[in-house]
């Protein structure tokens, strides 16, 4: 089943929720992010390759080695990212998205514009965060 959406269509509360329109707005949404990922990703690697650690000031040197690790850190956790886009689109997929893993209810449309990768509904994530902070505290 193909949908198009309209330029500029954006999913209110006021519709039925994760209708076509609104599952296909996502999908695109994610799939827009994965692919500015993959290309950032793309242009580290060139980065990495065409520039080598020849900087004769042992200073320089020790500067664009950290500049490397931040980047792969960084890389790493987009890495990170892409695998949690690709489980959102499964999640499209069989029809699970927009869902709350541990309610089943809906998470909240706005949420789900900030943080279209989420899982949990404000108020389960909430509660999830208060329980990793008591145990940490322990």
């Amino acid at each position: 089943m193909s949908v198009t959406l309209p330029p500029d269509y954006r999913p209110t509360e006021d519709e039925p929720f994760m209708n076509d329109k609104m599952r296909e707005y996502f999908r695109q949404k994610l799939l827009a992010w994965k692919a500015s990922l993959l290309r950032e990703s793309h242009e580290t690697l060139e980065n990495l390759q065409d520039g080598g650690l020849s900087e004769p000031d042992i200073a320089d040197r020790a500067s664009a080695e950290t500049d490397r690790s931040l980047e792969l850190r960084t890389r790493d956790r987009e890495r990170k990212l892409i695998s949690k886009i690709d489980e959102a689109l499964q999640r499209i997929e069989d029809g699970t998205y927009g869902y709350c893993e541990e309610t089943d209810e809906p998470i909240a449309i706005r949420r789900l514009e900030a943080r279209p990768i989420a899982t949990l509904s404000i108020e389960a994530q909430e509660r999830h965060e208060r329980l990793e902070r008591t145990q940490r505290d322990d």
